[in-house]
């Protein structure tokens, strides 16, 4: 068996993969033999991404139904198959921060970013999943739909319980159809949304830090091969996990010194 390519032939849909953990996980599906498709809303780095792992490009904006349905149709008609959906796109703005000071814009604007659009690319992806009678979906979720944090940002840790719960039932509802839902929880990752918050605030990324048992931030790559396990058939009896990859965080009460 050759693990190198264990999604050869598969095509993957990756919303928000032109960078950080999609990008990340883009290379990896390539390198496992998938034909990648790369959906995100800026199409220069778009392109550029697609032209990286030798895949294709889709520019959407993932809180609008109608572009959602024709990317995913359209990836369908092209290739006549969808193997996995990669539900990865997700914004954590400066202005979603504590209840007290985040405002309604703020927080509809997450909340549809983070949360309606999984719910969108789900059912987009599952309306040709089911017919197939197989297919995997994997959903970014967070360890802060987990856990509480006195260093809040609201509306992200709302939509990513969200995104948890729906991935639950999804999976559950389609487990014999042949669909996996699996939700992916990461810990704080060395992103460039991650870098951009706490170049802000070191002090608030000090207090983050301290509750890593590993005594760092996750790379990206690090999620992606994980990302990469739930899309394979190494996952096949994998569903409605919440898949936590959080350096020990979830699990510790007092960390090493």
């Amino acid at each position: 068996m050759d693990l190198t390519q264990r999604l050869e032939d598969r095509v993957a849909i990756i919303t928000g993969g032109a960078s950080g953990i999609g990008l990340a996980t883009a290379h990896r599906f390539a390198a496992e033999g998938a034909t990648v498709v790369i959906a995100d809303v800026d199409p220069t780095t778009g392109e550029a991404a697609a032209s990286e792992v030798g895949g294709v490009f889709r520019r959407v904006d993932v809180a609008d139904e109608t572009l959602v349905d024709e990317l995913f149709d359209g990836v369908f008609d092209q290739f006549g198959r969808l193997d996995i959906a990669f539900n990865n796109a997700g914004i954590s703005p400066a202005d979603d921060d504590s209840i007290e000071t985040t405002e309604l814009p703020a927080w509809d604007r997450v909340q549809d970013v983070n949360l309606k659009s999984v719910y969108l690319c789900s059912r987009a992806a599952l309306r040709h999943m089911v017919p197939q009678g197989r297919g995997s979906i994997i959903n970014t979720a967070s360890f802060v739909a987990l856990l509480g944090s006195a260093t809040s940002q609201i509306s992200y840790t709302a939509s990513k319980g969200g995104v948890l719960a729906m991935t639950r039932e999804l999976g559950v509802q389609f487990a014999r159809q042949g669909i996996r839902v699996n939700a992916l929880c990461p810990g704080p990752v060395n992103t460039p949304l991650l870098q951009e918050l706490f170049a802000k605030d070191p002090e608030r990324a000090q207090r983050r830090l301290v509750h890593v048992p590993m005594g760092r931030f996750a790379e990206a790559d690090e999620l992606a091969a994980a990302v990469a396990f739930l899309a394979s058939d190494d996952a096949s009896f994998i569903t409605a996990s919440t898949f936590v990859v959080d350096g020990g965080i979830t699990s510790a009460y007092v960390t090493p010194l």
